[in-house]
């Protein structure tokens, strides 16, 4: 396992001219008024990090990334020509969707897993962090908002994730939940699609629940800027084998369809 412990050289981070941009972004055209943020879609590491003191077991699992996640983001994007902005490094780098400030930020320990390279860290370094893979997603995120209220593009913000069936040893019996904090619109909409699928165990914030204190997406992005908005928690083992994530992805394509159906109405009967 390697890991800086150079704390001079953490406080230069750069990424290497062979390393991927933080942001990754599909369908930038796209006319659905569906924006797509993906918080946690990819696990890279920064070279210069190393592994962050961890064997691979540990980075491949919920702890550093959600796990299918990208698959079911791309095809969702795809087919609903929305926008879809992601980040490709892992959230024990720094986790894009907490608050830079709290402790959770750049955790020392995930679950049940020390992280020794994020020990000690001074605020220069954790700032360092922020400025290479925090702020060039939120930035983008923001900018892309702007672009589309500019032109007067119907925006709703959808925050896509996943969340592992077992924490701390409890198991976890929903299938997806909705996630939100002040939004009345979208949420109740999409619960009530997702409760008439026969199959479906739903969670209503559940098994979380968006605040200021534990969220950065949904809050900064969603709600101060006024849009619709939630986020959406699928469980991880269903969508672990691509087969799985083409099923989830068609599903919530159809009723996001439907979903649009039912947010333009009011608009069109305006023309």
């Amino acid at each position: 396992m390697e890991n800086s412990r150079d704390r001079d050289h953490d406080t230069s981070l750069r990424l290497g001219p062979q390393e991927v941009p933080p942001v990754l972004e599909l369908n930038t055209a796209g006319t659905s008024p569906f924006l797509f943020t993906c918080d946690h879609y990819g696990r890279l590491i920064p070279e210069m990090l190393g592994d962050l003191g961890l064997p691979e077991s540990e980075l491949v699992r919920h702890i550093a990334w959600d796990i299918g996640i990208a698959g079911v983001a791309e095809q969702m994007a795809k087919a609903l020509g929305a926008h879809l902005v992601a980040q490709r490094y892992s959230r024990l780098v720094i986790d894009c969707n907490r608050p830079p400030e709290a402790v959770s930020a750049i955790p020392l320990m995930s679950e049940a897993t020390t992280v020794p390279g994020n020990d000690g860290l001074t605020q220069d370094i954790k700032a360092r962090r922020r400025e290479l893979i925090f702020d060039p997603y939120h930035r983008r995120i923001h900018e892309v908002i702007d672009a589309r209220l500019a032109k007067g593009q119907p925006t709703v913000l959808v925050s896509l994730h996943s969340f592992t069936p077992v924490y701390a040893g409890i198991q976890r019996p929903w299938h997806i939940g909705t996630l939100y904090q002040h939004d009345t619109r979208l949420p109740p909409l999409l619960l009530h699609h997702l409760r008439a699928e026969a199959d479906l165990v739903v969670g209503d914030n559940e098994p979380y629940a968006v605040s200021d204190a534990t969220d950065y997406t949904i809050p900064v992005h969603g709600e101060k800027r006024g849009l619709m908005n939630t986020g959406i928690e699928i469980r991880q083992d269903l969508i672990t084998d691509p087969s799985g994530q083409t099923e989830w992805a068609e599903r919530l394509t159809r009723i996001f369809t439907e979903i649009e159906a039912t947010l333009i109405t009011p608009r069109a009967s305006h023309l």
